[in-house]
């Protein structure tokens, strides 16, 4: 024995050294050990089978997953909104109600103006409690605001402070009522998508379909006009509220195809919400309204408008999707990984087996164990003794045989 061997490995540097090598250069094997236990086998296939079930059911039949997914779809949109309705003793058509005209996928009607006639530019004052005056001096708070309609001078004008820009000044406080056709106004929508990694184009609706449908999620959820009542009713909103305050609608067309199957079984669906909901019960910028004006020239050459503040109904057409289609790669790949997790099952038994049942002691003999190379070589030596010998006793049995016959 050297004078290192009787040392702990802990005591001695040199000795933790070679400990660590020694782990190091390990090698562990799987031993297999037959337990014969009701209890344990049956959490071993209950779980195994829990495996099985939701690799079938949920990976492969629900989510698909031996396919190739594609989510980055190329769309284009177009609409056009048909209705004529009465505002102001006049007969109002898609020209004076749709902003913009041009039938893009963001597009407004307007429910309700309140317009401000024959502006010029000069100097008037700004009507409003919180620009009541009795001196210039009382507007100097004023200067530099972005919250009037013009550029404050600091001089009090008839009580009110004064301003320069378009007079007179709007007074939005005016209540007008609305445009009561606009429910009754239909929207067609035209949406094409492309697939490009499986390079499949489709349509919203095919070349043959009666354009006088009208959308319903039930008769007809495939037809591409909508009624706005209809819209507004899928939306949980009411017409008359979001008419007079205008707000904002969103029409979503999804697009879930499986190319497995027909491409004829590749359709949209449509689902519709308020947008702007969450700003329902705010006191600031409440619902949806814009500003434009019409610009006029006086036979003076003198430049006039006609200023309109436009509460409607703001469309935003959204378009979204995913398409599938059968790939021996993902499909490999999952079949790999539920037979990889399949072996979770005896993970768990193990924990049962080593911390929660009687006899973990015994298990936990019988399935590890240790065995060094000096092990190995005593049980090398031994075989080989025990084969020596086993030759030798041979040699003498052929020998005393040999000297029978010979007698």
């Amino acid at each position: 024995m050297t004078s290192l061997e009787w040392l702990p490995a802990a005591c001695c540097p040199r000795g933790r050294m070679l400990g660590f090598i020694t782990d190091f250069f390990t090698y562990e094997t799987t031993k297999s050990v037959v337990v014969k236990s009701w209890l344990v086998g049956s959490i071993n296939r209950f779980v195994q089978l829990l495996i099985i079930i939701y690799f079938v059911g949920w990976v492969f039949l629900h989510e698909r997953s031996y396919q190739t997914k594609s989510t980055g779809i190329e769309s284009a949109v177009m609409t056009k909104v048909k209705g004529f309705g009465r505002y102001n003793n006049q007969v109002m058509d898609v020209a004076d109600y749709v902003v913009p005209q041009q039938g893009t996928s963001v597009f407004c009607i307007i429910t309700r103006l309140i317009v401000t006639i024959n502006q010029t530019q000069g100097v008037c004052p700004q009507y409003g409690r919180r620009y009541v005056c009795t001196q210039n001096s009382d507007c100097d708070k004023h200067l530099g605001s972005n919250l009037a309609n013009g550029i404050f001078t600091g001089n009090c004008l008839t009580g009110y402070c004064e301003i320069e820009g378009w007079c007179p000044t709007e007074n939005d406080t005016v209540q007008t009522e609305y445009m009561e056709e606009v429910e009754n106004f239909t929207i067609f929508i035209k949406n094409s998508v492309r697939f490009a990694h499986f390079d499949i184009t489709r349509g919203n609706f095919p070349a043959d379909i009666d354009i006088k449908c009208i959308y319903h999620p039930v008769d007809h959820p495939y037809c591409p006009v909508f009624r706005v009542r209809d819209i507004l009713t899928h939306a949980n909103e009411s017409f008359s509220t979001i008419a007079r305050q205008g707000g904002q609608i969103g029409i979503h067309i999804r697009w879930m195809c499986d190319f497995d199957q027909a491409l004829d079984r590749c359709k949209p669906s449509y689902s519709f919400t308020r947008l702007d909901d969450v700003f329902e019960n705010n006191t600031i910028s409440k619902g949806y309204n814009f500003r434009f004006a019409k610009y006029y020239k006086t036979p003076d050459e003198e430049d006039y408008r006609t200023l309109h503040k436009a509460f409607g109904i703001h469309f935003d057409v959204m378009v979204s999707g995913h398409a599938g289609k059968f790939d021996v790669i993902p499909t490999l790949i999952n079949i790999v990984a539920a037979c990889t997790s399949v072996g979770l099952a005896t993970v768990l038994c193990d924990i049962i087996l080593l911390n929660f049942l009687r006899g973990a002691d015994q298990y936990k003999a019988k399935k590890f164990e240790e065995v060094s190379e000096v092990d190995i070589h005593a049980e090398s030596r031994s075989q080989s003794l025990l084969t020596l010998k086993n030759e030798g006793k041979i040699s003498e049995d052929s020998e005393t045989v040999a000297n029978g016959q010979q007698l």
